[in-house]
C-alpha cells in the first residue's frame, strides 16, 4: 500500500514539474515590446512596469520580501530580497542581491539623492528576481548573459589592479562588477584604465 502511495505521489509530482517547466517555457517565449527595452552603458534592460504586469497577469498573488540592505564602501547600495509566487499549485520562493551605484555629485564625496539610489536598488533586485525565477523578459536578459557576464579569469585580473591601486579603489570594482557596470563588453577598457592609474603610483 505504502508502495502505491510513493509511486502515485511521484507521478504527482513529476507532471507538477511538467507543468511548470510548460508555464516557463510559455513565459519565456514571450517577446518584449521595444518600447519597453532601454539602453544603459551599452546593456540593454526592461522596464520595471512591464515586467510588473507580466508578473501580474502569469503569477498573480506574488510578494518581494526586502531582508537586508547595506551600503558598499559609499559606493552602492546593496539590496538583498525574496520573492515569493504561486507556480502551478504550489507556492515557492527564491533570493537575490542586487547592487545600485551611488551617484555623488561631480568632484565630490556629496550623495546626489540617496532616497532615489535606495528605490533603484530595489527595483533593480525585484527586476533581477522576476527574470531569474519567472523568466520574465527572457528574451532580453538570457540573450546577453554570455556576452555580459565576466569570466572567473576576468574577475580575478582586474580585481587584482584595483587592489594594487587602494582598498577603496578593489571595494569599488567589486561593486561596480556585481552591478554589471564591467561586464564582458567593455572589460578591456576597464581594465586598461586601471592599469593605467596603477602604474602611475609605482
Amino acid at each position: 500500500m505504502n508502495e502505491i502511495v510513493k509511486t502515485d505521489n511521484l507521478e504527482a509530482i513529476n507532471g507538477i514539474r511538467l507543468m511548470i517547466t510548460d508555464k516557463h517555457k510559455k513565459v519565456s517565449r514571450i517577446k518584449t515590446p521595444k518600447p519597453y527595452i532601454k539602453k544603459k552603458m551599452g546593456m540593454e534592460y526592461v522596464e520595471y512596469n512591464y515586467m510588473r504586469e507580466v508578473a501580474d497577469k502569469e503569477f498573480p498573488g506574488w510578494s518581494w520580501l526586502v531582508i537586508k540592505t547595506e551600503l558598499a564602501g559609499g559606493e552602492a547600495y546593496i539590496v538583498h530580497g525574496r520573492l515569493k509566487w504561486y507556480d502551478e499549485g504550489i507556492w515557492r520562493e527564491g533570493d537575490v542581491t542586487a547592487a545600485h551605484r551611488i551617484q555623488k555629485k561631480r568632484g565630490t564625496n556629496e550623495f546626489v539623492d540617496i532616497g532615489n539610489d535606495v528605490k533603484a536598488a530595489n527595483t533593480d533586485a525585484i527586476k533581477k528576481a522576476f527574470n531569474m525565477f519567472m523568466n520574465i523578459a527572457d528574451d532580453v536578459y538570457k540573450n546577453q548573459v554570455e556576452e555580459t557576464t565576466l569570466s572567473g579569469e576576468q574577475k580575478s585580473e582586474i580585481l587584482k589592479v584595483a587592489k594594487k591601486i587602494s582598498t577603496e579603489k578593489f571595494d569599488q570594482i567589486t561593486t561596480f562588477i556585481q552591478e554589471g557596470d564591467i561586464y564582458g563588453g567593455n572589460f578591456n577598457s576597464s581594465l586598461a584604465k586601471l592599469e593605467r592609474v596603477a602604474n602611475a603610483q609605482d
